[in-house]
């Protein structure tokens, strides 16, 4: 890996599809689902959220991506991953301050995500970030799609 100055982080495009999904399909027990993460799922996001989505890009490779989206109230992240290769090296930590700052200018106050709590790296991930767990609340979910199910990289 060379250093980490000639990582750039910006905007999310539909164009960077294929090597998004290259990096969701190298990480571990990462969860593609069938219909949200198609390219088609994935393009009718960035249309709904055009410039809240970051990707890191290192010699024309992906790297790292934030899925970022809001409904005018709230922002959530989805699917904030950083390549096994590139972590420890703050490529996380400027995509989602990249993100912060464009839910910020949008007037967004506040960012939840969801992180599964078998991610032990994503977890230290946010807690060393300064992100607060909450445990006074509880996650509830209604499928609408059952043919949106979700593959997970082994």
């Amino acid at each position: 890996m060379a250093g980490t100055m000639d990582i750039l982080i910006r905007e999310m495009t539909i164009q960077d599809y294929g090597g998004i999904l290259r990096l969701w399909k190298e990480i571990k027990g990462f969860g593609i689902r069938s219909v949200d993460d198609s390219r088609e799922g994935i393009e009718r996001f960035l249309k709904r959220n055009p410039m809240t989505s970051v990707v890191a890009v290192q010699n024309g490779r992906i790297i790292g991506d934030v899925l970022c989206g809001h409904d005018g109230r709230q922002g959530s992240f989805y699917h904030v991953c950083v390549h096994p290769d590139y972590r420890k090296h703050g490529v996380g930590s400027k995509m989602v301050h990249f993100a912060m700052k464009a839910l910020k200018k949008e007037g967004i106050s506040k960012i939840t995500l969801i992180a599964f709590k078998s991610n032990e790296v994503g977890n230290v991930f946010w807690k060393e970030i300064g992100w607060t767990e909450r445990d006074d609340v509880n996650y509830y979910e209604a499928v609408l799609n059952e043919e949106n199910s979700t593959e997970f990289v082994m």
